[in-house]
């Protein structure tokens, strides 16, 4: 004997007959359909977030490489380049620090110029010293 509700149901909505409630289970599909949602969520997130990062380190860069020119100019002219590195473990701690480039690969270190470099504050040569 069936239940009353469900006469009533197929009563109302006879495309339900043949339908089984306490079938668990899950909908065919829904399984893949969750985990490809996720992946271009993630791809979207991802999306999103690549672009600022890449920005931020390629002005980093090139900001760290012309005040260490800077730097390099006011405090080893005779030295014959500059390099600018981004170091965990560096004099500064962890950001950009400024080397001068001389002859047979002596690298000395120069300034810190932290982990957001900005532009060079050289210090004004004195005159007459």
């Amino acid at each position: 004997m069936q239940d009353w509700r469900a006469m009533s149901e197929l009563e109302e909505h006879p495309e339900l007959a043949g339908y089984d409630p306490t079938d668990d289970r899950p909908l065919p599909g829904r399984k893949r359909r969750l985990l490809i949602m996720r992946i271009i969520v993630l791809l979207g997130i991802i999306a999103l977030v690549l672009p600022g990062i890449v920005t931020t380190i390629s002005v980093g860069s090139s900001t760290a490489a012309t005040a260490c020119a800077a730097w390099v100019r006011h405090s080893a002219p005779d030295a014959s380049g500059s390099s600018a590195r981004f170091e965990i473990f560096g004099p500064g701690g962890i950001g950009w620090e400024c080397y001068s480039v001389a002859a047979f690969g002596h690298d000395q270190h120069v300034a810190s110029l932290g982990l957001i470099p900005s532009a060079a504050n050289v210090p004004a040569p004195s005159i007459g010293a």
